[in-house]
């Protein structure tokens, strides 16, 4: 029989379940920071027709492509990575994985329908969200996968 108190032992039973709900993306960390940040830089530089991200987002100026990522990029890149990166949740990493994997096809898209169209193509603010977006996947992913 063991020397620990139920009381005890339900304390422990209970930190050991909150680490398993943790990640530590460790100095995945820095990586994700930097993606974020330059989805919010890419959100200032012009995306259609010389109209910053921003502008694309809050009067539809884009089309319904450009506005679909800017704000998906905005809630899973940008929202939802830093909650992530601030509570270190498993369960807000992996939101922030898929969220990011499905806001990388619908910048993808973006992209596509700029060059396919008459308007003048994607600006450098739209291709930096794109990769940035990217990168946050396979970033979160990997943080997600590594949980300890």
């Amino acid at each position: 029989m063991s020397d620990v108190s139920p009381q005890t032992r339900a304390e422990i039973d209970g930190v050991g379940r909150a680490a398993m709900r943790r990640i530590d993306p460790g100095t995945r960390a820095m990586v994700v920071a930097v993606g974020v940040v330059a989805a919010v830089a890419s959100l200032l530089l012009p995306w259609v027709a010389g109209a910053p991200g921003w502008q694309v987002m809050a009067t539809d100026a884009g089309g319904p492509f450009p506005t679909f990522f800017s704000y998906t990029m905005t809630t899973f890149a940008i929202v939802v990575s830093v909650a992530a990166l601030l509570t270190r949740l498993w369960v807000l990493a992996w939101l922030a994985a898929f969220g990011s994997g499905i806001t990388s096809v619908t910048g993808m898209w973006a992209i596509w329908s700029l060059q396919t169209g008459a308007a003048p193509g994607p600006g450098i603010g739209l291709v930096l969200g794109v990769l940035a977006v990217v990168v946050l996947t396979f970033v979160w992913a990997g943080a997600a996968l590594a949980r300890t």
